[in-house]
């Protein structure tokens, strides 16, 4: 990767307005990108955020960007999201800190970690496909985010019930914020989510200091953590500790969101590909526990799971900054400005995935899997970003869907209403327009749990 003569064009594309640009249109339009690539090709610029930006799409614009992490690009993120994140938060943090931080934080989703929190993901399950039961209908997608929210604070920090509480409905204030216009007003909803921030903080800290004291910190990712040593025998600071049970929280909790409500989305809309999970539901008895095993053998669920998250990955895109002038396909790419690299948009490309809007779970069949090269399958598909910063809590998000999916076609039917729109809202991460409103009704509950 040489540094490129400045002869090299731009990429085509515009600026948009003064200062602010195309911001406007990029957090109101689903398909700010995918027109722009449309009328562009694989590569255009433009300025958000008071910045001049690059959008690069495909497997090998993917492979790129992420190969030249921490020599051509650094992580990158909104003014918004940095400040309502925090400066310890792993998200932000780049070269050797990153990677200690992460060997770190990588200790509380470990496969035997993994396997201690499946009991607490079922009974919370059940508890909550009982209370979807007795409303019979219901506006989901509000339900689904109290579901996650309730995991997460209980299997990150030890909180029950966690969205019927000050730090859940603080949380939900602090998320709408990441994503916005950085106007630290008190109406608005960056300022909201400040304020929220720092309360979130405070609470956090309480949690942390009175696990530090105890003899047993537990066996939740909180206790683990508090727990967890680097080579040199370092723990997290409390300081530094509150920064990443935030993050946690997040991505225990937004991204989920946004994929089991596609996964309750597309199956409605799919009933033949619902029959096939359900026979496949059928081998493993009701009354054996869920286990990292009888997961791993439902194999056709893994298919569904991934293509769910091909069709509406809960992230779009990754954004970097360029740290050395570089070229692309023949357009030069200047220090100092951002680039964003393409999930949702490489995710579509019909060249990877024929006919990309169908949801098709035989995609990922064996056989078809077999028949990618590898550079397709490691930079085609990154539902969890890719490379050095791929998520680090993506086993626990497919944990908790596989357990969250299993249970519900096992003990549950649900149709869409009619008269709702289906149309995607993509910040801070896609769902339905209308929060998916549903009729719900039990197929034979599971006794004895929530």
């Amino acid at each position: 990767m040489t540094s490129t003569p400045s002869t090299l064009p731009l990429p085509p594309g515009d600026f948009g307005l003064p200062l602010i640009g195309e911001t406007l249109d990029f957090f109101g339009d689903a398909n700010f990108a995918t027109k722009r690539f449309q009328k562009h090709g694989s590569i255009f610029k433009t300025r958000l955020l008071g910045k001049p930006t690059i959008f690069i799409q495909g497997a090998d614009a993917n492979r790129f960007i992420l190969t030249g992490e921490n020599q051509t690009f650094v992580v990158s993120w909104p003014p918004s999201t940095r400040a309502l994140l925090g400066k310890r938060s792993l998200a932000l943090q780049v070269g050797d800190i990153h990677q200690n931080r992460r060997k770190l934080l990588a200790q509380a989703f470990m496969p035997r970690a993994l396997a201690g929190y499946i009991a607490t993901m079922e009974e919370i399950t059940h508890r909550y496909l009982q209370r979807w039961e007795t409303q019979g209908q219901l506006t989901w997608y509000p339900e689904l985010r109290n579901y996650t929210l309730d995991v997460a604070c209980k299997l990150l920090v030890g909180l029950d019930h966690g969205s019927q509480t000050p730090l859940g409905q603080q949380f939900e204030v602090w998320c709408k914020g990441l994503f916005s216009i950085p106007l630290p007003l008190p109406w608005t909803r960056f300022g909201q989510a400040k304020q929220c921030r720092d309360r979130l903080l405070q609470t956090i800290e309480q949690i942390i200091r009175e696990r530090q004291q105890r003899s047993d910190p537990g066996t939740d990712t909180l206790g683990l953590l508090v727990q967890a040593t680097d080579e040199a025998g370092n723990h997290f600071s409390a300081e530094e500790l509150k920064d990443q049970v935030l993050l946690l929280l997040f991505a225990g909790h937004e991204t989920l969101t946004s994929a089991v409500a596609s996964f309750c989305l597309l199956t409605a809309q799919y009933p033949e590909v619902l029959d096939k999970i359900r026979q496949e539901q059928q081998q493993f008895p009701a009354d054996r526990p869920l286990s990292l095993e009888s997961l791993r053998e439902m194999t056709y669920l893994d298919q569904v799971l991934k293509e769910v998250l091909r069709l509406v990955p809960p992230v779009g895109g990754g954004f970097r900054t360029v740290v050395q002038d570089c070229e692309y396909q023949g357009y030069q790419i200047p220090r100092g400005w951002s680039v964003l690299y393409q999930i949702g948009t490489t995710h579509k490309d019909d060249l990877l995935y024929p006919d990309p809007d169908r949801f098709d779970p035989d995609r990922f069949s064996p056989d078809r899997i077999q028949s990618q090269t590898v550079d397709q399958q490691k930079y085609g598909y990154l539902p969890f970003g890719g490379g050095i910063r791929e998520c680090l809590g993506k086993e626990f998000a497919r944990l908790e869907m596989k357990i969250f999916a299993a249970q519900l076609v096992r003990y549950a039917d649900w149709q869409l209403l009619p008269d709702q729109s289906l149309e995607m809202v993509t910040i801070p991460t896609p769902h339905p327009k209308d929060e998916l409103r549903v009729r719900f009704e039990k197929r034979g509950m599971p006794n004895g749990n929530g």
